[in-house]
C-alpha cells in the first residue's frame, strides 16, 4: 500500500478511537448557515485571507523578477474542454442505467411508441409502434430565437410528456434545462427554457442528469472566485429565458439556510465549491427547483442512489471528504475518509444500508477525462449510512479493506450482484503490436463480506465490465481483436466463456453504448457499437456497426451485426453542438424488436435462423438550411 493511503488510514484509526470515546452521542447532520448575514461575515473573512495571500504573491514575484534576468514564466492556464423485480415500462428501457429506478440523461429515450433522439443541437422522433419506423417530427433543442452558438446539448430525460434537454452554455453561463412537449403522435413543442448556474458538468465517464420519479436531479459543482466581485454571483441560481434575458433575472434558489460546511477551513489559495445538488419538480409545468450546496475542495465524483446524491471531494495532498446529500431535501451528512474513487461506478449504496466505494489512492475526480487517470494502491470502503455525521468524524480504519492490483490509467470497475469487479485495460498500443502482452487479471470480491480477492487471468484487457443478469461480461481488446468473456458468479467468480471478434474494437467507451436484453433466466441478448480494429473512433463518425450476441447460460455465440450505411455522412446544417461528445450508436432492443441507432440511421433487424439480418432502415436525418 502507497505510504501517502498508509498514513491516511492510521491517522483515520486515531481520529475514529478519539471520536468514539467520547461517548455514543447522536449522529448529527451538517450545519447550515444560520441566516444570509452569517455567511456573508464567513465569506469576507475568506475574501481577507485570500487579500492577504494574493499580496504575499505578488510581493514574490516583484522580488523574484527583480533579481532575474528573465522574467518568470506565467502561472499554467487552467485546463478546459475545446432490487425489486423491473415493471413492463423499465424492461422497456433503452438505457443502460447504473441504479434501477433512476434514469440517466442520454441521447435516444422511448415515449410510447415513439424513439426519441438527441443529437447535434435537434431532437427527433420515429414511430416505432405497430410494426413502424418512421421519422415523425424534430424541431432545435434550444430556444426559438436564441443564439446557440457557445452551447451544447448533450442530454436528455422523459418525464411523462415532457422531454428535458440538458445543455451546457459558455455564452449565457451555466447548464440549460429545455422544456418541450411530446404528444401520443410524436409531435414535438417547444415549452421554455432555465439556465441553471453551474461549472461545466462534462465527464467522459459520468452524466449530468438524473431522473428519479418526477425529480430532476443535477449536481453542479460551482467554483466560488473568493479575490474580486461578488461572490454571491457564483452561488446557485436559476433564471427563465427570455429574448431580453439579463444576469440580474438569476434568482437564488439555495438560501443561507440551505448552504453547509464541515470543520475543515477552505485551501487558502486552492479554490472553494460549493458542491450543489439541485432538484426540480417536473410535476408542474413551470419548472421549480430547489438546491443544498456544501462548501469543499475542487475535486469530485458523484454518484446518485434512489434517495440521495453522494458527492466525494478530495483537497491537495490525501485527505478527502464524502457528503451524502438526501433528495429530500433534508440536512446533508457527511464523513472524513482517505483516498479517491475511480468514478461513480466505485459506488454501491447497498440494501444493508451500507455505503461501500473502491478507492485508488490518489485521484482528481471525474470532471472532463480526469476520471480515467489516478494511480496507487487500492482498497474498499465500507461504512453503515449511520456513520455520517457533521463531518467531523472519520470512517474507521477497521472499515477499510486493502486491495490487490494498482489503479492504473482507464481503470474499469463494476458492482455486480453479491460481487465486485475491476481491472485494467492495459496498455492498449502496446497490446496490438503484441499478442504475448502478458495477461491481465480481473479481480472479484464480494463487497459484503471480508473474504479474499480472485485475481481472473484474462488474455485481454478490462475495458468494459458489464451485468448479465446476475453474473457478468468483461470486455476488451487483445492484439486486434475484441474478446468478451463471460464470468459465472456464484460461490466464487468463474470465467465462463469467451467470445472473440476478429478485428474489432470497441465503438463506445460510455456505459450507455452496451445493452444486455434479458429474455429468460440465464438467457439474453447483448448489444455494442463497434468499429474495425485499426479505424479510430471520431467525434462526429458513427460506430460502424453493432454487434448483437446471445447469451445461452453464459455461452456467448454472434447472432450478427447492424452495420452503418458507407459513405460521407449528411450535411445537416448543423447550427449548435456539432461534436458526439457522448457517441452517437446505441443498440436498442424493443417490445421483441431489434434496432441499431448508428448517426443518423436506425437499422432494423430480425432474427432469422439465428441470425441478425437487416429488415429495413431509416434516415433521420434533417435537410441542410
Amino acid at each position: 500500500m502507497s505510504s501517502a493511503l498508509k498514513i491516511t488510514l492510521i491517522l483515520s484509526l486515531l481520529l475514529s478511537a478519539g471520536s468514539h470515546a467520547a461517548g455514543t452521542a447522536p449522529r448529527k447532520t451538517l450545519a447550515p448557515f444560520a441566516s444570509e448575514q452569517a455567511l456573508s461575515s464567513y465569506l469576507q473573512q475568506l475574501q481577507a485571507r485570500q487579500a492577504v495571500l494574493q499580496r504575499e504573491q505578488q510581493k514574490l514575484q516583484r522580488a523574484t523578477a527583480q533579481s532575474m534576468s528573465a522574467p518568470p514564466a506565467p502561472p499554467a492556464p487552467m485546463v478546459a474542454k475545446a432490487a425489486p423485480a423491473a415493471s413492463a415500462e423499465a424492461a422497456e428501457s433503452v438505457t443502460n442505467v447504473q441504479t434501477a429506478g433512476v434514469d440517466e440523461g442520454g441521447i435516444v429515450k422511448l415515449h410510447g411508441k415513439h424513439l426519441v433522439m438527441l443529437r447535434r443541437g435537434k431532437l427527433f422522433t420515429v414511430q416505432v409502434g405497430g410494426n413502424a419506423l418512421q421519422p415523425v417530427s424534430s424541431l432545435d433543442a434550444f430556444a426559438p430565437g436564441s443564439d446557440p452558438s457557445g452551447s451544447w446539448y448533450d442530454e436528455m430525460l422523459i418525464d411523462g410528456d415532457t422531454v428535458v434537454v440538458i445543455g451546457y452554455s459558455y455564452s449565457r453561463g451555466g447548464t440549460e434545462i429545455g422544456l418541450f412537449d411530446v404528444n401520443a403522435d410524436g409531435k414535438l413543442a417547444y415549452r421554455s427554457t432555465y439556465h441553471l448556474r453551474s461549472n461545466d458538468y462534462y465527464s467522459s465517464r459520468n452524466y449530468a442528469s438524473r431522473l428519479v420519479g418526477s425529480k430532476l436531479v443535477f449536481y453542479s459543482p460551482l467554483s466560488l472566485n473568493l479575490r474580486r466581485g461578488d461572490p454571491f454571483g457564483g452561488f446557485p441560481a436559476l433564471r427563465r429565458w427570455r429574448p431580453d434575458a439579463v444576469p440580474s433575472d438569476f434568482k437564488r434558489i439555495a438560501p443561507a439556510t440551505r448552504i453547509y460546511r464541515t470543520d475543515e477551513e477552505p485551501e487558502t489559495g486552492f479554490g472553494l465549491t460549493l458542491h450543489t445538488v439541485t432538484v426540480c419538480d417536473l410535476a408542474q409545468r413551470d419548472m421549480r427547483c430547489e438546491a443544498t450546496a456544501v462548501m469543499g475542495p475542487q475535486g469530485r465524483v458523484f454518484y446518485v442512489s434512489g434517495e440521495s446524491v453522494f458527492v466525494w471531494t478530495t483537497r491537495r495532498g490525501s485527505d478527502s471528504g464524502v457528503f451524502r446529500i438526501p433528495l429530500d431535501g433534508s440536512a446533508p451528512s457527511a464523513l472524513k475518509v482517505a483516498g479517491a474513487p475511480v468514478d461513480q461506478f466505485s459506488f454501491l449504496e447497498s440494501p444493508d444500508g451500507h455505503l461501500n466505494v473502491l478507492l485508488r489512492a490518489e485521484g482528481q475526480g471525474d470532471a472532463m477525462w480526469d476520471g480515467a487517470r489516478g494511480r496507487g494502491d487500492m482498497a474498499l470502503l465500507r461504512v453503515p449510512l449511520a456513520t455520517f455525521s457533521d463531518g467531523r468524524d472519520s470512517a474507521p480504519a477497521s472499515s477499510y479493506k486493502a486491495l490487490p492490483g494498482g489503479g492504473g490509467y482507464g481503470l474499469q470497475n463494476r458492482y455486480v450482484g453479491a460481487y465486485l469487479l475491476y481491472g485494467n485495460p492495459g496498455n492498449a498500443g502496446r497490446r496490438k503490436a503484441d499478442q504475448a502482452w502478458p495477461r491481465q487479471p480481473l479481480y472479484a470480491m464480494r463487497w459484503a463480506d471480508a473474504g479474499s480477492v480472485q485475481a481472473l487471468s484474462l488474455p485481454h484487457g478490462v475495458e468494459r465490465i458489464e451485468a448479465l443478469g446476475d453474473d457478468a461480461v468483461v470486455i476488451g481488446a487483445q492484439g486486434k481483436d475484441l474478446h468478451f468473456s463471460s464470468i459465472r458468479l456464484g460461490a466464487q467468480a468463474t470465467i465462463a466463456t469467451r467470445y472473440i471478434r476478429a478485428d474489432a474494437a470497441q465503438g463506445e467507451s460510455r456505459s450507455h453504448g452496451f445493452f444486455y436484453k434479458p429474455q429468460a433466466a440465464s438467457e439474453g441478448m447483448i448489444g455494442l457499437p463497434i468499429l474495425s480494429a485499426d479505424e479510430r473512433p471520431g467525434l462526429n463518425k458513427s460506430a460502424a456497426s453493432v454487434l448483437y450476441l446471445r447469451n445461452s447460460g453464459l455461452q456467448l455465440t454472434e447472432l450478427g451485426a447492424l452495420a452503418a450505411r458507407p459513405g460521407q455522412a449528411p450535411d445537416d446544417g448543423c447550427r449548435a453542438s456539432c461534436v458526439d461528445w457522448y457517441g452517437n450508436a446505441r443498440p436498442l432492443f424493443l417490445h421483441g424488436r431489434v434496432f441499431a441507432l448508428l448517426g443518423y440511421e436506425l437499422v432494423e433487424g430480425a432474427l432469422r435462423d439465428g441470425q441478425i439480418r437487416e429488415v429495413r432502415r431509416v434516415s433521420y436525418a434533417p435537410a441542410a438550411r
